[in-house]
């Protein structure tokens, strides 16, 4: 069978179901609520163990379980990580399994999403403010008029209303994309908020004052009161509070309902709790 053929994604589906299934996941010193530490979305697996002798037991009781169907897992494509407050912990650069080596990473995107062995949502916002100011430039250059050489963000060709929608449906989705995850600080609003401002006053323009008539660009206050919707970071957390209320609702034998209502257990180290 080619791998085109429309069977192809629905018999993979199945190969990689059986194999995960047929999995004994060693849970030692990782447990969270019953939580499993065996995630599996399309074709990506995530293994979780508590240190690297139970992570490479469990690599090597999936690797085994996906000879039986055929498959292999891309050694190329296939990283792992500690997280511990330890920065000494796990202090070896790649594991061995059989005849593939899985390199250690400090920080790698899964699913969009930029993850860091510190577990900070820092790294993230940067690239997700990165890949906002690439599809604003974007948008510029794409609705740009070239008779008038301008910008059409900037242009009265376009009403506000239509620049503000611009800005809504095809900026905003790129910058909050896995927002549900972020756990923001002080720092990340005003950067998202500095964002957003750029973008307002782009749309907005510049305005005169009364008694020079010299022009000047717009203060917050007056963004906030031309721009009648709420702010990025109002967005951010009443989205967030939506999404935590669906997964409320949820059944109890849901892996995102026992992850928000368990706590890990084990004792916390001794110390201040880190500073975020």
């Amino acid at each position: 069978m080619k791998q085109e053929d429309a069977l192809s994604p629905m018999l993979f589906n199945f190969a990689l179901e059986y194999a995960i299934r047929r999995v004994q996941v060693n849970q030692d010193d990782l447990k969270l609520n019953g939580t499993h530490q065996l995630l599996a979305y399309d074709d990506d697996a995530n293994i979780l163990g508590g240190s690297i002798h139970t992570l490479k037991e469990n690599a090597e009781a999936l690797v085994a379980a996906t000879r039986e169907t055929v498959l292999e897992v891309s050694a190329d494509k296939t990283k792992y990580m500690v997280m511990s407050r330890d920065q000494n912990a796990g202090r070896i650069q790649s594991v061995r399994i059989d005849n593939s080596i899985f390199e250690r990473m400090e920080e790698f995107k899964y699913m969009g999403t930029t993850l860091t062995n510190q577990n900070s949502i820092a790294e993230e916002v940067k690239s997700r403010l990165r890949s906002g100011n690439s599809c604003y430039h974007s948008a510029q250059k794409l609705l740009s008029s070239r008779l008038l050489a301008q910008k059409l963000l900037s242009s009265r060709l376009l009403s506000k209303n239509l620049n503000i929608k611009i800005y809504r449906t095809i900026i905003l989705p790129v910058v909050l994309y896995g927002y549900e995850t972020w756990s923001l600080t002080l720092r990340e609003e005003r950067k998202l908020r500095l964002f957003e401002n750029t973008v307002l006053r782009r749309i907005f323009g510049p305005r005169t004052e009364e008694v020079t008539g010299e022009w000047r660009r717009l203060h917050n206050e007056e963004l906030n009161d031309l721009y009648s919707s709420p702010n990025i970071v109002r967005v951010i957390k009443s989205r967030r509070m939506r999404r935590a209320g669906h997964v409320a609702r949820m059944g109890e034998e849901r892996v995102l309902y026992r992850v928000l209502v368990g706590k890990p257990e084990g004792r916390r180290p001794l110390g201040r709790s880190r500073r975020r």
